[in-house]
């Protein structure tokens, strides 16, 4: 094989024809706002789940110092359900990077604020370590997709590709 056809792994070839594969399209619209009512029905329920029935007090590993996480817990699950009640509207590229920013922002705090109180009864147990590592990895994980949703709102929402 020459080096003008050899196939390159770091290039987006098929890998059949060896044509340039063409850039991924969005979902259609229908299953975008699906999506979206999905993500503000799952919102609802995780509120209505920890704040009524059953309530977190429910959870056996929960401790007393629950509350002190409640309000920004909270506020994540609203930030996020009227974002995707927003966004089941209408979602140009743009607007999607900004909610992605707002959700994304509101759920680092919520996992700061946890691991400050760190409401879990489990201290001195190896849960304790892997509840701090998946804390952890939540954070590295929320980095990235804020420099993501930045990068998209500043790019016009459009792939890099």
């Amino acid at each position: 094989m020459s080096a003008a056809t050899e196939h390159q792994p770091s290039d987006s070839r098929d890998h059949r024809s060896g044509h340039l594969d063409e850039p991924q399209q969005r979902p259609g619209r229908a299953a975008r706002s699906g999506g979206y009512g999905g993500g503000v029905l799952v919102n609802v329920v995780m509120l209505v789940l920890v704040n009524a029935w059953p309530g977190w007090e429910a959870v056996p590993f929960l401790t007393d110092r629950t509350p002190q996480v409640l309000g920004i817990v909270n506020a994540s699950l609203v930030v996020a359900a009227v974002a995707n009640l927003l966004l089941a509207a209408a979602d140009p590229p743009r607007f999607k990077a900004l909610t992605d920013l707002a959700i994304t922002g509101v759920g680092i705090a919520a996992i700061v604020r946890i691991w400050q109180v760190f409401p879990f009864d489990v201290l001195g147990t190896p849960w304790e370590t892997v509840i701090r590592v998946l804390g952890v990895v939540a954070l590295v994980g929320s980095g990235i997709a804020i420099l993501s949703a930045a990068v998209r709102l500043v790019r016009g929402g459009r792939d890099s590709s």
